[in-house]
């Protein structure tokens, strides 16, 4: 099984990030603006990138600590069965923000475009919380053409 990791320093509070990861209006501020269904526990959350796009089952929520989420659609077929894990660590200076997005069937290109993905979008929350203004899709950075 392949495994993308990523970790950020953002100059906020854990409270932040973590109503980031867990609110239609966080998620849509930094992942994309076609967000819907973030409702605590057991919620499905449908994020839609130009009309398609993943689901995915909140399964742990650990306020201002953790958030866990388990795909739950059909697409993209290579995310069936992964997980996704936000770890928050809040500091004097910085809370760190650790991405796992794990149970990946291989590694291929596909899992490549996406470990590049969530780096942009990592970023675009450190933005969100240091600017107001995160860089949600569609208005990312593009890596490829077929976006």
């Amino acid at each position: 099984m392949a495994e993308i990791r990523h970790r950020i320093g953002v100059k906020g509070s854990a409270a932040q990030v973590y109503e980031l990861l867990t609110t239609d209006d966080g998620l849509s501020k930094w992942w994309t603006t076609d967000t819907t269904g973030a409702d605590g526990m057991g919620s499905i959350i449908e994020f839609r990138f130009g009309g398609g796009g993943p689901d995915f089952e909140v399964i742990e929520l650990i306020p201002d600590r953790l958030v866990r989420w388990r795909h739950s659609g059909e697409m993209p077929p290579a995310w069936m069965g992964s997980e996704i894990l936000f770890e928050l660590d809040e500091g004097k200076k910085q809370t760190i923000l650790n991405l796992s997005h794990y149970n990946w069937q291989k590694a291929d290109e596909f899992f490549a475009h996406c470990s590049t993905k969530w780096g942009i979008f990592m970023m675009s929350i450190k933005s969100c919380i240091e600017t107001g203004r995160g860089q949600p899709y569609p208005d990312d950075v593009h890596i490829d053409f077929d976006e």
